[in-house]
């Protein structure tokens, strides 16, 4: 696994909820690169329950969208906006868990729509929640112009274990 390498830090207005580093109010998502698969360990923390010690739905489906985002990003190298996304809540996630996994992975490409499968997993790597978004990507001279996208690398050395 390798982790990928965040293309708008430093850039100033950056604030995205689901992956500025310096939003204190966001989620702080990082992405790592395997095979296929973008992958994200988070950390649930009580601010983000819905009811007592239990991940609100809304930011589940945050991260979920987000983790798909960065699909596009990295294995497409553009950019774009979700269009739709279709959510199926099926175990509650514990705000007192040390971790949970999400994994995604493009499903289809049909010329700029892209559907892309993502879930989210607990620490005893049982499915919670899944999502199939669909995406409208942007061309690259939109990707650049409007975006501030250039290009989404990964670093160089290979993480052994991010749990």
């Amino acid at each position: 696994m390798k982790k990928i390498i965040n293309p708008w830090k430093g850039l100033e207005g950056y604030n995205c909820f689901g992956c500025a580093p310096n939003n204190e109010a966001g989620v702080k998502m990082e992405f790592y690169e395997d095979g296929d698969e973008v992958i994200s360990i988070w950390k649930p923390q009580p601010q983000f329950q819905g009811w007592i010690d239990t991940l609100h739905g809304g930011i589940q489906a945050v991260l979920l969208d987000e983790i798909c985002a960065w699909v596009i990003l990295r294995k497409l190298q553009t950019t774009g906006v979700t269009s739709k996304m279709e959510t199926r809540y099926m175990k509650p996630i514990n705000t007192n868990d040390s971790h949970i996994v999400l994994k995604a992975s493009i499903k289809e490409v049909k010329r700029n729509i892209v559907f892309v499968e993502a879930a989210i997993y607990n620490n005893k790597e049982e499915i919670c929640t899944k999502a199939l978004c669909t995406y409208f990507t942007f061309s690259k001279e939109k990707s650049e112009k409007e975006m501030h996208f250039h290009t989404c690398e990964v670093e160089a050395d290979d993480q052994l274990s991010l749990i």
